[in-house]
């Protein structure tokens, strides 16, 4: 007899709002005894500093992990202008000064620079691995490490306001890998100034944004309510910008077993239109579907040759 998993059958998805000063590791375990979930995981850490959108998914949604760490994602942040820190946010030590004082029309004269698909060198404060080590670890203990430039995307990247001649506050809107920490370092050194991540908040992660969020506080006070629940999102939701495939009770019985299932003709031409480049997790997906049995996730798979075969089969609770 194997092993009997500790905690609840929890499948789904929490947008939490995390509050500053707690990791992501705290928030999902937080988050996970809420739920007595057997399983939690994170959609894209968020500093101790940050605020903001952590996704967090529970149960048979973290096999859909790895689709969301791939989507876009919106972030509020504070540059204060004047010092530089050797972790480019508030919490480090100052590694310089200067008087310099960006204007408003600097700024946005150097945004576009950031634009499109760029070259970003992480921040030596950041979870990149070097030789096996993170790269945050190596810089605690003092060591300088060269990172390798990374190709980012960024969409947007606005001034959204300044306080003073000391704040100015922006709006960027990327895709997978980008540090705002970064951004900040670069943009400073652009516009010959110096200047750090005062506050920064993400308000989006692909589908889930701000307006539906929860936050700890209110998900225990829901809890005490036997009303947790309520703030669980289907597995399915991380799967929005995918093709889906709905399917009848026989496929969805076949799909359970690690089978494929035959796709009629109009089929595949319904769903061609839709396929788009993609890898995720390092592998190809461009032809990647998900299949829908009343609504609820099947199995996650790759369409070719006329078929369906699945390659994450969901295990949900009818």
């Amino acid at each position: 007899m194997g092993r009997r998993k500790k905690g609840d059958d929890v499948s789904g998805w929490v947008v939490l709002d995390k509050a500053e000063d707690m990791t992501s590791t705290q928030a999902v375990s937080a988050v996970r005894r809420i739920f007595n979930a057997q399983k939690a995981g994170h959609a894209g850490t968020l500093d101790p500093l940050a605020s903001g959108i952590l996704p967090i998914a529970l149960g048979e949604a973290t096999k859909t992990v790895p689709w969301l760490m791939e989507a876009e994602k919106t972030y509020l942040f504070t540059i204060k202008w004047g010092v530089s820190t050797d972790t480019q946010d508030r919490e480090g030590k100052s590694i310089g000064d200067s008087a310099v004082r960006p204007t408003p029309e600097a700024i946005r004269a150097a945004l576009p620079r950031f634009l499109g698909e760029i070259e970003q060198i992480p921040p030596q404060f950041s979870a990149v691995k070097v030789e096996g080590e993170r790269a945050y670890d190596l810089a605690r203990a003092g060591e300088t490490v060269e990172l390798e430039p990374r190709h980012v995307v960024v969409h947007e990247a606005e001034l959204a306001g300044t306080e003073g001649e000391d704040l100015a506050h922006f709006r960027v809107r990327s895709g997978k890998g980008f540090y705002i920490r970064a951004l900040v370092r670069d943009l400073a050194q652009m516009l010959g100034a110096e200047g750090h991540v005062w506050r920064l908040r993400r308000t989006a992660v692909g589908p889930f944004s701000e307006t539906e969020s929860v936050t700890l506080d209110a998900l225990e006070d829901l809890r005490h309510k036997d009303a947790a629940s309520e703030r669980l999102k289907p597995v399915e939701t991380a799967l929005d910008d995918i093709p889906a495939l709905a399917i009848n009770g026989e496929d969805a019985f076949k799909l359970r077993q690690g089978r494929p299932i035959v796709l009629l003709p109009h089929v595949m031409e319904a769903l061609k239109p839709q396929f788009r480049d993609r890898t995720i997790a390092g592998q190809d997906a461009s032809r990647a579907a998900v299949a829908l049995f009343q609504g609820k996730a099947v199995a996650l798979g790759d369409v070719r040759a006329g078929k369906f075969s699945p390659t994450r089969v969901f295990h949900l609770a009818d």
